[in-house]
């Protein structure tokens, strides 16, 4: 996979830093920890995936910030971007007062063709360490027998939370800029 890069951890002083989280209590709760470099390069440097059905063992929003914490180590991070409907775990982050949680934009077909477009770019990287998203990029398939377009919801969580962060700050980003034009009025 030519997306796939040797594990780095970029300057933790040139561009920003992310987490993005799909929660899960018995589904699985991925999150991925992002550098966004000044010129557009995405890159998931570490990541966390806890499948409570697989571990037979749930864990806690407690347990998952802590998961959270060590993730980012000593990296400033911006935000966390979070499934909108992790209400408990968003309310977790907030009340720890480390990091600013986002709900996410959760616009699943556009995200995916967010994702995509970044892909062929090559703006989109992943180190080797993160095995899990790699996985899931293997395993990731469109429900057939849906009525529209979307995917199957399995196999999706870093998928999602990898969706989250780009249709919710890269694209963002990009987006952001605006002109402010100013003209002299003349007099009649």
């Amino acid at each position: 996979l030519r997306h796939v890069i040797p594990d780095t951890v970029p300057d933790v002083h040139s561009g920003e830093f992310y987490l993005s989280c799909d929660y899960g209590t018995l589904n699985p709760t991925s999150v991925g920890l992002w550098h966004l470099s000044g010129d557009g390069y995405a890159t998931r440097i570490r990541e966390y995936y806890y499948d409570a059905r697989k571990e037979e063992h749930s864990r806690t929003d407690e347990e998952h910030y802590a998961a959270l914490e060590q993730l980012a180590g000593d990296i400033a991070v911006e935000c966390v971007v979070i499934d909108p409907s992790a209400a408990s775990m968003i309310a977790c982050i907030q009340r720890h007062g480390r990091f600013r949680a986002i709900p996410a934009n959760n616009e699943v077909l556009t995200g995916i063709q967010l994702v995509s477009d970044l892909l062929q770019q090559d703006k989109l990287r992943f180190c080797r360490c993160c095995a899990d998203i790699r996985r899931e990029f293997q395993q990731y398939c469109w429900n057939d027998s849906a009525a529209g377009d979307a995917p199957r919801k399995e196999h999706d969580h870093a998928m999602d939370d990898m969706r989250y962060f780009v249709s919710t700050v890269v694209c963002r980003k990009e987006t952001d800029s605006f002109c402010v034009l100013s003209a002299a009025r003349t007099q009649p």
